[in-house]
């Protein structure tokens, strides 16, 4: 494992690799730990800035000049977002709670995985391919 093909790479895609595992680690915290307090909250917060992090910067990294079908997450990500936000502050827990937890297995699960293949930068850090 190394990192230098990640830092070797644009700063969009630094800023977004780093974003996303941060958000993958706080997002595993969210998971686990006790819901509707002030810590779930504040650092619910974070992970939502985190995951839109993610997302918009995303359509700032392309493969061979044009945008991928797995934008079509970030965009999905970006609609979602602020509908489970809303439906927290509306008390539809049930809502927010579905909502939550398929950006975190979509966006950050689902989609990390295709960074690992090889020939992407992530996987050269991983597995060194």
């Amino acid at each position: 494992m190394s990192l230098a093909p990640l830092l070797a790479a644009s700063a969009t895609i630094q800023l977004h690799a780093f974003a996303a595992l941060a958000a993958l680690l706080l997002g595993v915290v969210q998971l686990l730990a006790p819901k509707g307090t002030m810590p779930h909250r504040t650092l619910g917060w974070a992970w939502v800035v985190l995951l839109a992090v993610v997302a918009v910067s995303s359509f700032w990294i392309t493969s061979r000049g044009h945008l991928s079908w797995i934008h079509l997450i970030s965009g999905w990500t970006l609609v979602v977002l602020p509908f489970a936000v809303l439906a927290a502050r509306r008390g539809r827990i049930r809502s927010h709670r579905s909502a939550m937890i398929s950006l975190f297995f979509g966006a950050l699960i689902v989609a990390g995985a295709f960074t690992l293949l090889p020939g992407r930068i992530m996987g050269a850090v991983v597995f060194g391919w």
